[in-house]
């Protein structure tokens, strides 16, 4: 690990065992999958704790003093076993409640980053292909799909870098039960006939490396209907 990074969780740590009845604390993610950019990447934690948070502010004061990229939901022990539980969580910059999804929880038990105390596999249920399946399909139909209806948000840089590692993601995971990183998801998406373009715009971005000049417009158009194209051909195979 990172030094910086790991002199910030430790930081953390030691900050929210004084607020939580904290049982263990996980990471996952880039950090577990060895794909981890300090300063680009997400610090995805997952903190299980023994009782419900009773003091949210005082939570929300803690991740106020560290970097948005740090995200971290809170987990009762008694919820673990419920993939719809929707959890406390802190996460750019805001407190909102979600559930930890099938993926995450597969990711927590191939690449595990166990910062404290109990193991993954000594609390967390693990999640079968069918239930995986069923979150990524789910994911695909009811949001990124729905996403590509209207084109005014695929002129901004998140969209399209995260609708097209999703579908990447999706379509490997979908097709051979196994998850890749995003630096991994550049090769397939050269695999399923991604805009080149685009693709290098999204690598240049996210790994620093040169980039073409591709119009905003241009892009979002050629992004959007590769996203949508690809999320009926991979949902198509895996009816």
């Amino acid at each position: 690990m990172h030094t910086e990074t790991d002199l910030l969780l430790t930081r953390f740590l030691g900050e929210i065992r004084q607020e939580v009845p904290l049982l263990a604390l996980w990471a996952h993610g880039s950090l577990g999958a060895g794909d981890y950019q300090p300063g680009r990447s997400d610090l995805d934690l997952i903190a299980v704790v023994e009782s419900p948070v009773t003091d949210p502010t005082r939570l929300e004061e803690i991740h106020g003093g560290f970097p948005e990229l740090l995200h971290c939901s809170y987990i009762v022990r008694d919820e673990l076993p419920d993939l719809t539980a929707r959890h406390l969580t802190a996460a750019h910059g805001e407190l909102f409640h979600r559930p930890v999804t099938a993926v995450t929880r597969r990711e927590l038990h191939s690449s595990p980053v166990e910062l404290y105390g109990a193991a993954v596999p000594d609390l967390l249920p693990e999640v079968s292909d069918a239930e995986l399946h069923a979150f990524i399909r789910a994911d695909l139909a009811d949001f990124w799909l729905l996403k590509t209806d209207g084109f005014k948000r695929w002129l901004q840089d998140i969209w399209v870098d995260l609708g097209l590692i999703t579908v990447a993601r999706a379509t490997v995971t979908l097709r051979d039960n196994r998850l890749i990183t995003k630096r991994e998801a550049f090769d397939v998406l050269a695999e399923l006939g991604a805009p080149e373009r685009v693709v290098a715009d999204v690598r240049a971005r996210r790994y620093g490396s040169p980039g073409p000049k591709l119009g905003r417009a241009r892009r979002a158009m050629l992004a959007r209907s590769f996203i949508r194209a690809t999320i009926h051909r991979t949902l198509a195979k895996d009816a």
